[in-house]
């Protein structure tokens, strides 16, 4: 426990507690599924799931190539997320028994590969797929072996699947031949329990190889015998040296594979840990500490001017004594009269503060969730359901705020503001999500939602989310309005001409830079995460820099609002949501760069589906950091005209 007596009396103190509580909670998760124990020679199936490219990025069923098939093919049941994510759990003939080694094991045999069946392994190598497989939750995954930038020592990390083949160009020849990996080696790592000799599934590794099967005389299905590899002879086994297995028309196809059993170490509540270590975590604590450094540098300064100023002016306000001198005051107080106008479009920033805050308490409880653990890695999907349950349920609180807001700009259309504020936020995402779904189903991949699933989420729409934001808009335009601190005038008054700075798309862009500032370093994982194929759960980073996120945007809001009301502009509504809401440009901005910087997409329906779904997250920080930043001039504006006289 010393590490935790250290004096708080400091800013670098206070950073070094956020950071020790973000590194606690990265690795932390809760198991998510039961343990099976598993005796010794107990069957044991292997699972497939999908075809995943970084590549093509749309992912396809399993038996979409020409593999191997049991005679039923029989599919899990998957949650929500899972659908969403294109993931499609079938049985498969990987047959397994627990602690029981076996060597070239024969599948099936493929006479002559179709025109169809080679055109679709050959496309699918060229994009990049690989094949992500399951056993007992955990998927299959190739080992490298990486320097830790830290240590310096080896670190074993995992890459989820692995490849269907691969491109080479023979020695000799000047063609690109392409090859599949047709036979795979398992290594399964387990746990044994001493006492009652059960052993859990704790790893599940697989090293691909290509290699062109051979037998002698006629092909026996019922008791095959290769000379490229057989079971009763341990030096003969397959190795990348073996000639490969050539993709071509008419060329025969034996797929075959073995399997052998390490004893481990490893618990099994900490068996993911491999596939969530963070091997470039070098980078990424020196980028995340000095983003925290620079925000919250600018944010005390922020702070301090702002508090200097403020109670200067407030104090000169409330010592005018003489009416020669209050008719020769400048500055905000000047606009009392007018700062609590009703903006244009009342209703429709009603919906947008709305919106807003529903997706602030989705944001807010799913970080809680996760960083206390509960979204386990091995629930898969759990992340994007949990998300969609959020929301729909965080509509009472979007339409009880976009209600008491309309009601304090003197509203009385409450029905139609909340009919918006329902509809126009989901409504646009849809529109989105749903033209996108229809190219992707064009495509015939595993992503395109099928039928069910999209009913389910009409349901949740119009079943639950619609009727709890009206629920919420009728508690919340029930209640009395709050007593504006000063009295509006009948006329309004007139804005003096403004100075070229403070241009209302000007100041809007430079209030978003400061906010994307303090989380553009992390947007970096999230995306790769998303479209690189990889884990991210590092939700301890994550809720520092949302915090960072809140702050920031609150500061830079209420700045610019008191700037715009120094220049006697009392229309400061709509450039409040504006300002930290403009942060969403540069996300979007960010995302283009990441595509050709980081991503090899070439292919249409792909890249339109890359920037529909990064246009629908941009739009979110939209409504999200615009929210706040209203917010927080709205409160702003009314605590400092409440503590001036006004006569």
């Amino acid at each position: 426990m010393a590490r935790w007596r250290m004096k708080l009396g400091s800013l670098p103190a206070l950073l070094a507690l956020c950071v020790v509580l973000a590194k606690s909670a990265t690795a932390f998760y809760l198991p998510g599924v039961a343990p099976m124990d598993f005796k010794k020679k107990d069957m044991m199936g292997i699972k497939v799931n999908k075809l995943a490219s970084v590549k093509n990025q749309l992912p396809f069923e399993y038996y979409s190539l020409p593999y191997c098939r049991p005679e039923t093919i029989v599919r899990s049941a998957e949650n929500l997320g899972e659908v969403l994510r294109g993931d499609r759990i079938e049985n498969s003939l990987y047959q397994v028994q627990m602690r029981v080694d076996e060597q070239c094991k024969v599948l099936c045999r493929i006479p002559a590969l179709s025109s169809a069946q080679n055109e679709a392994f050959r496309s699918k190598i060229e994009d990049d797929y690989r094949v992500i497989m399951i056993l007992d939750n955990l998927p299959v995954a190739m080992v490298k072996m990486r320097k830790s930038e830290r240590t310096g020592e080896l670190v074993k990390v995992y890459e989820r699947g692995f490849p269907v083949g691969f491109r080479a160009i023979m020695e000799g020849q000047t063609d690109i031949k392409y090859f599949l990996h047709n036979h795979l080696r398992f290594t399964i790592l387990f746990h044994k329990d001493a006492a009652t000799d059960l052993a859990r599934v704790v790893g599940f590794e697989v090293e691909p190889f290509s290699v062109k099967h051979e037998y002698d005389g006629k092909w026996d299905p019922a008791a095959p015998i290769l000379e490229t590899c057989n079971p009763g002879r341990p030096d003969m086994h397959v190795t990348h040296s073996r000639p490969p297995q050539p993709v071509s028309e008419g060329t025969e196809v034996i797929f075959s594979f073995d399997v052998s059993f390490e004893s481990s170490e490893i618990k099994w509540a900490s068996r993911w840990d491999t596939y969530l270590v963070m091997w470039d975590d070098q980078i990424h604590w020196f980028s995340i500490i000095n983003s925290v450094m620079i925000v919250l540098f600018l944010s005390g300064m922020i702070a301090m001017i702002m508090l200097r100023t403020l109670a200067r002016d407030i104090s000169k306000y409330n010592q005018l004594d003489a009416q020669e001198d209050a008719q020769e005051e400048t500055g905000w107080k000047l606009v009392h009269g007018d700062v609590l106008r009703p903006p244009v479009h009342a209703s429709l920033l009603s919906a947008y503060v709305g919106t807003g805050v529903q997706l602030f308490g989705m944001a807010l409880v799913t970080m809680i969730f996760a960083v206390l653990g509960f979204l386990s890695p091995a629930n898969r999907g759990g992340l994007t359901t949990a998300m969609l349950l959020m929301f729909v349920f965080m509509g009472i609180f979007g339409g009880y705020f976009a209600a008491r807001l309309f009601k304090s700009c003197r509203g009385d259309a409450w029905r139609k503001m909340t009919l918006t504020t329902a509809m126009l936020f989901p409504g646009i995402v849809s529109s989105v999500f749903f033209a996108l779904n229809l190219l992707i189903w064009g495509e015939k991949s595993s992503g395109a939602v099928p039928f069910g699933t999209l009913f389910a989420l009409c349901f949740l729409w119009f079943g639950i989310s619609v009727p709890l934001v009206f629920i919420g808009s009728y508690f919340g335009f029930k209640k009395p309005a709050a007593d504006d601190p000063v009295r509006t005038n009948k006329i309004p008054r007139q804005i003096p001409e403004q100075p070229w700075y403070m241009n209302p798309v000007f100041c809007c862009l430079v209030g978003g830079v400061l906010p994307f500032g303090a989380v553009f370093i992390e947007l970096f994982f999230i995306l790769t995460s998303m479209w690189m194929q990889q884990f991210y759960y590092l939700f301890g980073f994550l809720a520092l820099v949302f915090l960072i996120l809140i702050i920031t945007c609150a500061e830079i809001s209420i700045v610019l609002c008191y700037f715009q009301l120094c220049s006697e502009d009392y229309h400061w509504w709509w450039r409040a949501y504006f300002s930290s809401g403009s942060s969403a440009l540069y996300l979007f901005a960010y995302s283009v760069f990441y595509f050709y910087s980081k991503l090899d997409i070439s292919k249409t329906v792909p890249m339109l589906m890359y920037f529909g779904y990064m246009f629908i997250i941009s739009y979110g920080f939209f409504c999200l950091t615009g929210t706040i930043g209203f917010y927080a001039c709205y409160i702003f504006v009314r605590k400092i005209y409440g503590s001036v006289k006004i006569d």
